[in-house]
């Protein structure tokens, strides 16, 4: 787990280029914000939308452009259940290991297959640099970031720990990391359900990101 914390300190948003969305504030209807990372995946993405479905959820899928490629029914799939997709490049890119040229290419080639101005960057790195040229860019990207990293990608947290990462921490306005893909599917498989039931029972709306908030 190292490198990366559950809660998104206060202190890193305030040093982190401007722009970018940790959070979404809530009026008088309490939401939270479930987001997916690394899909679309055959397996993992269609018992999610399951879940979805059985809570009335409404959730945001950061799609990796290749899988898309890969998976293009499963895609689809997202979309007619009226879920929204947005770009997490081609080939999940690490921007800080990555020329810009080369992240932004990457980025636009993704965007051929995902039709979003919505950005989240692989692994939450992005250089300033990225950052401004993003936004300086036709699309005018909006680039959303989480508030509560649930670490399913992270094989030596346990399921129980995965969920009780999001439990202890999730509150209205929050986006939260999950991941549809293999390497999280133990974790996340058993974490979601149990949030999705407990952010019901709170009576707090599940919401997509649209590019309006």
């Amino acid at each position: 787990m190292a490198g990366y914390w559950v809660k998104t300190p206060q202190w890193l948003k305030r040093i982190a280029p401007k722009n970018l969305v940790w959070e979404i504030p809530t009026g008088n209807e309490p939401s939270v914000y479930i987001t997916f990372d690394d899909g679309p995946h055959p397996t993992a993405t269609p018992f999610v939308l399951e879940q979805l479905e059985k809570y009335k959820a409404a959730a945001t899928f950061f799609c990796v452009g290749d899988n898309v490629r890969k998976y293009p029914a499963v895609y689809e799939q997202v979309l007619q259940c009226g879920h929204i997709t947005a770009n997490h490049t081609f080939n999940h890119l690490n921007g800080w290991k990555t020329d810009d040229a080369v992240y932004l290419k990457n980025i636009e080639q993704a965007k051929e297959y995902i039709s979003s101005s919505l950005f989240r960057p692989p692994y939450g790195k992005i250089s300033l640099s990225q950052v401004r040229k993003l936004r300086k860019n036709d699309t005018a990207w909006k680039i959303i970031m989480w508030d509560i990293l649930s670490m399913d990608f992270d094989k030596s947290v346990t399921p129980q720990q995965c969920l009780d990462n999001v439990l202890t921490h999730i509150t209205p306005g929050s986006i939260v990391v999950f991941h549809d893909s293999d390497k999280a599917w133990e974790r996340m498989s058993y974490a979601l359900p149990h949030v999705l039931e407990y952010c019901q029972k709170q009576g707090w709306k599940m919401k997509a990101i649209i590019n309006g908030q």
